[in-house]
């Protein structure tokens, strides 16, 4: 088991930027993949971003150009940077970590972002 632990979320202003952390009690080396997905009010859970492994990065369309996924395996953490930010982005933002199938959640951060 990993427990999984988001930072970083706030309220900010269209066009401005957030970076969101995501520290396992564990290393992150041997999943096979990490993740962020968001949830709004009354909407389903999407996915946002992932890495795998390996390094290879998979994005939403959304945010495509605007977010980065990275990893820093020697600190057991995650990071999602948020640039150009867009009231569209307002979610709780959650950190995901697949062990081969098995899937572990964090509690969620809050992004609130204004017009």
């Amino acid at each position: 088991q990993v427990q999984l632990v988001e930072s970083g979320g706030g309220l900010v202003q269209a066009g401005g930027s957030l970076t969101l952390s995501c520290a396992a009690s564990r290393t992150i080396f041997r999943f096979s993949a990490m993740g962020w997905y968001r949830q709004a009010p009354g909407k389903q859970r999407q996915l946002v971003a992932t890495i795998t492994s390996g390094g290879s990065t998979n994005y939403a369309d959304s945010v495509k150009g605007r977010f980065t996924i990275s990893r820093d395996n020697a600190k057991n953490t995650v990071y999602l940077q948020m640039n150009s930010l867009k009231p569209e982005d307002t979610a709780v933002y959650y950190c995901n970590a697949d062990d081969s199938g098995a899937h572990y959640w964090g509690q969620g951060t809050q992004v609130t972002v204004s017009s």
